[in-house]
């Protein structure tokens, strides 16, 4: 058996963590580069990229997933960490072709169903939900700290230094799985060996779709996530410039505000998601998650003050439950000769959400005259002294 041990849940996660370490580093230095290389209509063009790279993640979710039903997993989390992660050195080579880089990735930026499909191929049935969980809190964990480092980073040291540093962690991630990751799917589950030849009714992701698409219970799933996400993915797109440009956040005070929420994050998909998974049920779960969706979506929209964002916050990290809950549902629902197909298919769906949840956010943006350039005018504002006006409207 190739790699280090036999395959856990670990591995998964430390696959997770580097890959979307590496890409939180940037938040800030993509800022910046976003608004120098389309200096108009930022927030319309961030969308159109986004929209792009999620519809071709929609499109090659399902067959990914059912390939590595067929081929195993260690090869496509390979190929879907390489393809996500090509992008970061370009940021500083050139930023025109990194976006459209971006864009073209989406074809295998699918990391979560192959993980997904790996730790449902070592784990029990009863113990996925708190694998999933601690999955996804892995990735709240590596967005905890690393836009605060990579900001720092940026401000003491320049934008080379991220886009370095963040190409090394990616470097790291994919020799991790080449030399640690060991093949979670049992030989007797695949047709053929990596390498053999294979026909194409055997890796045909219609067929296994149109066999998942006659599951009802996986279709309301399907619909579930696409619904519950698409607000979800517009919101993240656009909030930590709201909080600056609107609640009037300093940039130290919305990297506090990722960190505190981002632990909260970690605690309910851990902690709070096993205990709910065992006392009300997978169902019940999924439907608490939801409620605390719509009450933060409604606190962000209707707080006016500080205080009721960081509450929101909270909020907000109880309803990060929503998604590992449904995974696991959907991993119950489903042969373990199917689990890649249909995670690819739930991560198809959120593929497609984070894709058009920003275009829908950018075109507002675009319609009401919101630009980036905005935030300068912000910062000089809170840093200089308010001038003397002659009507106070006038501030």
């Amino acid at each position: 058996r190739q790699g280090i041990g036999e395959p856990s849940v670990y591995h998964a996660v430390v696959v997770i963590f580097l890959e979307f370490f590496a890409w939180g580093l940037l938040t800030t230095p993509m800022l910046t580069v976003l608004h120098q290389t389309f200096p108009q209509h930022t927030f319309l063009m961030n969308g159109l990229i986004h929209g792009v790279k999620g519809l071709l993640s929609f499109l090659s979710a399902p067959l990914i997933g059912a390939l590595s039903d067929v081929w195993g997993r260690k090869s496509f989390l390979l190929l879907t960490v390489f393809f996500t992660c090509a992008p970061i050195p370009l940021m500083k080579i050139s930023p025109w072709w990194y976006f459209a880089v971006i864009s073209m990735s989406g074809v295998f930026a699918v990391t979560f169903s192959v993980i997904f499909a790996y730790v449902a191929d070592i784990t029990q049935e009863h113990e996925r939900s708190t694998a999933y969980g601690l999955v996804s809190a892995t990735f709240a964990a590596s967005l905890v700290t690393s836009p605060a480092i990579g900001a720092y980073l940026s401000q003491a040291y320049g934008d080379t230094l991220v886009v370095v540093l963040a190409s090394g962690v990616a470097l790291l991630d994919i020799g991790f799985i080449l030399l640690a990751v060991p093949e979670s799917l049992p030989e007797e589950m695949r047709p053929v060996s990596w390498g053999a030849p294979i026909s194409w009714e055997q890796a045909d992701p219609f067929a296994s779709l149109r066999k998942v698409g006659q599951d009802s219970t996986v279709l309301l799933i399907c619909i579930t996530v696409f619904l519950s996400y698409l607000p979800e993915a517009g919101q993240y797109s656009s909030f930590f410039l709201y909080l600056r440009q609107v609640i009037g956040f300093s940039s130290e005070t919305v990297a506090a505000f990722i960190g505190v929420v981002g632990i909260l994050s970690i605690l309910a998909q851990t902690v709070v998601l096993g205990i709910l998974m065992r006392s009300i049920g997978n169902k019940n779960t999924i439907l608490l998650g939801l409620g605390f969706q719509i009450l933060q979506l409604a606190w962000y929209g209707f707080g006016s003050q500080p205080w009721m964002m960081w509450a929101a916050g909270a909020v907000a990290a109880m309803s990060s439950i929503t998604f590992p809950a449904i995974s696991a549902m959907v991993s119950r629902s489903t042969d373990p000769d199917q689990q890649g197909v249909v995670q690819g298919m739930i991560t198809g769906i959120r593929g497609l959400c984070n894709g058009l949840g920003p275009a829908l956010y950018g075109f507002v943006f675009y319609l009401f005259h919101v630009e980036l350039n905005e935030m300068a005018e912000v910062e000089t504002l809170g840093k200089a002294s308010k001038p003397n006006m002659a009507n106070p409207t006038d501030e």
